[in-house]
């Protein structure tokens, strides 16, 4: 088994950012460039589950939680940013013109405020929620169950609450991002540029973080968990960093994605989000570097394109290819490359297992003298 370089992830990342950087805002329009840029929204995402899925082996089917804690927390800010001071926002006007602006709401008219709950939000639940079930040793099924029961009863919660954050219609008409005009071209592109560049930067975060003593500490904990145990280290804090690491990403994805798309609805939140999320890490690789964020962009890819195209043939595209990736390729499509690699090159084997017996050395061997021939005969007469 070749050991792969070092330095051979940053040439991909390199490559990566200058396809997504430098050629696609010149090549591509820009209803294309709003549809890459919500699929890095996805990739985000996806780069964070690929880390506590594929590296810590926790299954986190309630991406969606924080994925809408980043998203709800920039859409109350934008919808703030396009109203009046002191006003409110149309939605609350429909159903109680004589209501007054909710006290948690009043918080998000602060840039520095929302920047900071969009990171901070999903740390403080992640880390209460990561700390009690890793604590108690709960994992495998249960731990998703109970991560995807979190994100069906979050879209619950903002459905119920119409006059607070808009229910099922959710929050949209943004006007403004942080003072820049949102239906400038100009600004959508340079949206893009920071989703673009934040999925980059994910990137070289899970790089750095599996190449470290973490990452082989969280490999360890999920393949041989009682043994890091009796090493000294506390499993639960190993994948209690993993699971905050992904749901700040989870929510710097949300929050990205309200500006490109324009729209946040509990439908983006909930159990179905959070599934498509994971059919796309799975789809490309969990346990690569790059599979998860190529798997969801390519979900993201099929969604806006099969999924308008063909509504109801599409979500059986997925199932089918989802059955077929688990099936004959549990470790998504990124397998592939290594095993293509490994039949076009094929590295010689230079073990003392794998070298060839030496050939033995033949001594000479004298020829025994025979005393019945003639010759011999008239020698012994003759003594």
């Amino acid at each position: 088994m070749t050991k792969i370089k070092p330095w051979l992830p940053l040439i991909g990342i390199a490559v990566f950012a200058v396809l997504l950087l430098v050629v696609a805002p010149a090549v591509l329009s820009m209803h294309w460039i709003n549809n890459l840029g919500k699929y890095c929204c996805w990739a985000i995402a996806a780069v964070g589950i690929g880390l506590a899925w594929g590296r810590g082996g926790m299954l986190v089917l309630g991406q969606g939680v924080f994925f809408g804690l980043g998203a709800y927390a920039m859409a109350m800010h934008l919808t703030l940013e396009s109203t009046a001071p002191g006003g409110l926002p149309v939605f609350m006007i429909l159903y109680d013109p004589s209501a007054s602006l909710p006290a948690f709401w009043e918080p998000f008219r602060s840039d520095a405020f929302t920047l900071a709950a969009i990171l901070l939000l999903p740390v403080i639940v992640a880390g209460v929620l990561g700390y009690a079930l890793f604590k108690r040793r709960i994992k495998g099924a249960y731990f998703a169950i109970l991560s995807q029961a979190l994100a069906v009863a979050l879209a619950v919660l903002i459905s119920s609450t119409i006059r607070e954050t808009g229910g099922d219609t959710g929050l949209s008409d943004f006007k403004y991002f942080f003072g820049y005009v949102l239906n400038d071209d100009a600004n959508k592109v340079m949206v893009f540029m920071i989703a673009a560049s934040l999925l980059i930067l994910c990137l070289l975060a899970v790089w750095q973080l599996n190449r470290s003593r973490f990452g082989e500490l969280l490999i360890a904990t999920r393949d041989a968990e009682e043994r890091v145990r009796f090493l000294g280290y506390d499993p639960a804090n190993i994948k209690l960093v993993a699971y905050v690491v992904a749901a700040v990403m989870a929510s710097i994805a949300g929050a990205l994605f309200v500006p490109i798309v324009g729209i946040i609805t509990p439908a983006e939140i909930g159990a179905s989000a959070s599934i498509l999320m994971i059919a796309g890490v799975a789809l490309g690789g969990r346990a690569s570097l790059f599979g998860p964020a190529l798997g969801a962009m390519a979900i993201g890819w099929g969604q806006s394109s099969l999924g308008s195209s063909w509504p109801d043939g599409w979500i059986y595209i997925l199932g089918l290819v989802f059955i077929l990736v688990t099936l004959f390729l549990p470790m998504g499509l990124s397998s592939l490359f290594a095993k293509a690699k490994g039949l076009v090159w094929r590295p010689r084997d230079t073990s003392p297992a794998a070298l060839p017996d030496p050939a033995p050395v033949l001594e000479p061997v004298e020829e025994p003298v025979r005393i019945d021939e003639p010759e011999h005969l008239e020698e012994e007469v003759a003594k």
